[in-house]
């Protein structure tokens, strides 16, 4: 192949064109690929931050207002709603709503905490409470019992709903024991059993024990019984005695409690024979017998006549106990006896109860009460020397020996009934026997009530 090189310097400058496009190219191709579009300095133009928008706090709303109300001697349901806040109108109605389930004139007792809870008032327009709201009775909760409550909730519009509430709660059993220096009574009450359930004890006891002679120093007790507690943890009640037991100079008397053939309740010996009596020996605790039944010299009218009863000797105040189910003939001053009680126990049996300082709550002429009930108090009204209960038992309308009758004893259980009775006194003694022995305290119903 020939070349033609005539014309020498153009020939010389297209060659060097050749040469020198692939460096031109390849320095072009690597600026384009490595080095980035120059930028401007945020130091130069500085950028503005996006704008955080404002937060906006809602206002609180109002909340409604609980007032806890100790009722107080005096007072009545209407007065304690309108004083705690409520409009007159709709404590009434909140009261009529009660109708069937709650009687205030009768279920309203001095101690009883009500909560009434009142609530803002709503802006109808808007739906939500006005800027300064005011209050109306929303709703009222009101005790009946241990277990039991009253709740009034406002309803649609002005009207109130009432209903009864069952109070959850927590069933235990509880050992005490404990030995006797003083009496059953004080004892009793230093090892922690609370008042009502010594007095269900005492009543227990009371168809075969003399608690004046028959109770000695050293002498023991051990007892199980139910309570209750609420939400709280806080005891709310103590119940029924399952199982007791007096040791009585060396000598057990274990009494069960147990369902007779008749569907009531009472309580057994270990041999499944009742404990129940026609009548109590004693009618009131840690008295002393300070005079028994027969002719005596009158220490106040200074000559001999029949002492138709049993004096014992007690402090002003002790409860005195019905000895029997019956009917009060008289409840009111009878000459030199004072204030005075008698009860009619059936067509044979009456019991007298004198020189009283004063009447339980509810005991009256015509009144039925119960066995070991509280019917009044030991006193020294009439012709007396000092506080004591003079205590008569009559028969067929003369009085008798009460340290001399013979009391018939109760049912004694046979074939399957005491199959079932044995069954049940096992299960007790194993209960009893897995309880610790706590300390209980004496506080929860340690009022004795009338």
């Amino acid at each position: 192949m020939k070349f033609d090189l005539r014309n020498k310097p153009a020939l010389l400058a297209i060659a060097a064109a050749v040469i020198a496009l692939p460096a031109i190219a390849l320095v072009a191709g690597a600026f384009n690929e490595t080095d980035p579009v120059p930028q401007v300095s945020t130091a130069e133009a500085p950028a503005t931050p996006p704008a955080i928008p404002a937060l906006v706090q809602e206002p609180e709303l109002p909340q409604p207002l609980v007032h806890t109300v100790e009722i107080e001697n005096g007072d009545n349901l209407m007065d304690v709603l309108v004083k705690a806040g409520a409009e007159r109108a709709d404590a009434h109605t909140a009261i009529q709503s009660l109708k069937g389930v709650y009687d205030p004139r009768r279920d309203l007792r001095v101690g009883d905490e009500l909560q009434i809870t009142l609530g803002p008032v709503m802006d109808t327009a808007t739906l939500s409470p006005a800027e300064t709201p005011d209050y109306k009775l929303a709703s009222l909760r009101l005790p009946v019992a241990y277990d039991r409550e009253v709740e009034v909730e406002r309803a649609d519009g002005d009207d109130f709903v009432a209903r009864e509430i069952e109070l959850p709660l927590t069933t235990e059993f509880v050992r005490v024991s404990g030995s006797i220096d003083s009496s059953l009574f004080v004892n009793g009450r230093d090892a922690g059993i609370p008042i009502s359930v010594l007095i269900e004890l005492i009543r227990i006891y009371s168809f075969d024990v003399d608690f004046q002679r028959d109770i000695w120093n050293g002498d023991a007790f051990e007892i199980m019984f139910e309570r209750q507690r609420n939400e709280d943890d806080i005891v709310v009640n103590n119940d029924d005695i399952h199982y007791a037991k007096l040791t009585l100079r060396g000598t057990d008397l274990p009494f069960y409690r147990f369902e007779t053939s008749k569907g009531t309740i009472d309580y057994f010996n270990e041999k499944g024979e009742s404990v129940r009596k026609a009548l109590m020996r004693t009618p009131l605790d840690g008295a002393r017998l300070s005079s028994r039944f027969g002719n005596r010299k009158h220490p106040i009218l200074g000559y001999t006549r029949l002492h138709a009863g049993v004096d014992f000797a007690a402090p002003t105040g002790t409860p005195i106990y019905a000895a029997g189910d019956g009917t009060v003939e008289v409840a009111g001053t009878n000459g030199g006896y004072g204030k005075y009680i008698r009860i009619r126990h059936n067509g044979t049996y009456s019991t007298a109860y004198a020189h009283l300082n004063g009447y339980a709550r509810g005991v009256g002429s015509g009144k039925r009460v119960r066995q070991g009930q509280v019917i009044g108090y030991v006193g020294t009204t009439g012709s007396s020397t000092g506080p004591h209960l003079h205590y008569e038992i009559h028969r067929d309308g003369k009085q008798i020996n009460p340290l001399g009758l013979k009391l018939p004893s109760g049912e004694k259980l046979k074939g399957d009934r005491l199959v079932a009775f044995q069954s049940l006194r096992e299960s007790v003694d194993a209960r009893f026997a897995s309880l610790a022995a706590p300390t209980v305290s004496a506080t929860a119903d340690n009022r004795l009530t009338d």
